[in-house]
């Protein structure tokens, strides 16, 4: 290995990774491809990944890292709603079915006290810059309490400077009303859960919301004045064919959809109970599933939408393929992201978030979040402290996601003297390179562009605790 010395910015990093932004979808060139199409591979919206989180991380240490969080300094918000009207046979989300709102009241008062018990233990009132509502159905909280937990984030939190204020929406649940609200109350981003417009897959997976309804939602949304609008595409569901993909993500650019992500779904039945009502035998195969992908990537790119990451597709105008072209694309628990804060504070149960010294996860199960937060007690029961090894190898994913490149040079500094675990995985990197998933030249290591939809299996060769774990992970496609 021939370290070079120069140094850079990630901006110029992305400018030097020619062929981050390709022209055309390629064909690909991999060898040994049915290889690696069936492996599984973290999605790495985290590093270290959550199945390593432990319990020796709690309330105690969560209030003593909150209260040592700079008095100037940005931050994000995520907040957790664990509710739908009903649970989808493909959903793999922390959420419960609920008809009734009473448990969505208590959820949400009982978010306004964790808000308290944790504004507590601040020094002063970050910035903050962006703020998502995830779930679950974060929209089915009442507007009352959704306007007290906003009043709650501006009285311990600076929001004046607030770039994206996101929320996650299912389309079978959206009317003008709604779109108003969310309007009113500054939501500026919303994200729709569209994942196929098959009928014959709608009955397969629980979800039957025909075209006709997520146009009308769509329409109520930008009647309302909304702009940024995102999309969510499945594919490998049952009984999905390749053409249901693409009528699908067709569909979804014919709408309008400023972003579309496209996920892969994972079949977790051992994990997920209600994904036990979907049989194996309708899914469809590795190579089936690596059809659709190529042909939903050169539909949306010759529908003009611009590549983000290995799963999002956004258009020309939209900040994400902006903070492409800039380098400054980032990776965190909801996926790609234009959110460059340091620190990502989360509310709700099961909600992930992230401090400078490591990861902290709430309890679960609302049962158990909420008899933590009316006792007066920090939620946190799991988490990870980060070592300097964790966060340079965390950069280095983060890198290869986000600009297909890295190089190792620039992260020499984070190295201990005589530290030499990134030479010897360079050397580990020697079969990708001979079938063509990765290439190095120097200290620099580049994902081709026909490559890129198995990326996560280059950066899968940068984690320090892969080997030899028992968690299971998604498919690679």
């Amino acid at each position: 290995m021939v370290w070079s010395e120069e140094a850079s910015s990630k901006a110029t990093l992305a400018h030097r990774c020619s062929g981050a932004r390709p022209t055309k979808v390629p064909e690909m060139a991999i060898r040994n491809l049915s290889r690696y199409v069936s492996t599984n591979v973290p999605r790495y919206t985290s590093y270290p990944t959550a199945p390593h989180f432990s319990s020796s991380i709690g309330p105690d240490r969560y209030e003593t890292w909150l209260s040592e969080l700079p008095e100037k300094g940005s931050t994000s918000l995520y907040v957790h709603v664990p509710f739908c009207r009903s649970i989808c046979a493909y959903c793999g989300c922390m959420t419960k079915a609920t008809k009734r709102d009473e448990p969505i009241v208590a959820y949400g008062n009982t978010l306004l006290q964790e808000i308290e018990l944790v504004a507590r233990q601040l020094k002063s009132r970050p910035t903050v810059t962006h703020l998502h509502w995830g779930g679950g159905t974060p929209s089915l909280l009442p507007r009352p309490l959704f306007d007290q937990v906003l009043a709650a984030f501006d009285r311990h939190f600076d929001m004046d400077g607030i770039e994206e204020h996101a929320m996650e929406l299912d389309p079978r649940h959206v009317d003008a009303p709604l779109a108003r609200a969310l309007k009113e109350q500054g939501v500026n981003r919303v994200s729709l859960g569209v994942q196929d417009l098959n009928a014959r897959v709608q009955q397969a997976i629980g979800r039957v919301q025909p075209l006709e309804v997520v146009d009308k939602a769509v329409a109520a949304l930008r009647d309302a004045g909304h702009n940024a609008v995102n999309m969510d595409v499945m594919y490998g569901l049952p009984q999905q064919s390749l053409e249901d993909v693409v009528r699908s993500v067709t569909a979804c650019a014919a709408l309008g959809a400023d972003r579309i992500a496209l996920f892969g779904y994972a079949h977790v039945p051992w994990m997920k109970a209600n994904q036990k009502l979907i049989k194996t035998e309708d899914l469809p195969s590795a190579g089936a599933r690596l059809e659709q992908v190529r042909a939903a990537h050169k539909a949306l790119h010759h529908l003009g939408y611009l590549p983000v990451g290995f799963d999002h597709f956004a258009q020309a105008h939209d900040p994400m393929a902006k903070a492409v072209q800039a380098g400054t694309l980032r990776r965190n628990f909801q996926g790609y992201t234009t959110d460059t804060a340091p620190t990502m504070i989360a509310f709700g149960a099961s909600a992930i978030g992230k401090l400078p010294q490591g990861y902290v996860q709430n309890a679960p199960d609302t049962p158990g979040w909420a008899r933590r937060v009316l006792d007066g007690e920090l939620a946190a029961v799991r988490g990870f402290e980060m070592t300097d090894e964790d966060r340079l190898r965390g950069e280095i994913i983060e890198d290869l996601l986000t600009n297909f490149c890295v190089d190792l040079a620039e992260r020499r500094a984070g190295i201990a003297p005589g530290q030499s675990w990134i030479n010897q995985q360079i050397i580990g990197l020697d079969d990708l390179v001979e079938d063509g998933l990765c290439t190095i030249l120097g200290s620099r290591v580049s994902i081709p562009a026909d490559a890129r939809f198995l990326a996560r299996i280059v950066a899968a060769r940068f984690d320090g605790y892969l080997q030899g774990e028992r968690a299971k992970h998604s498919s690679a496609v």
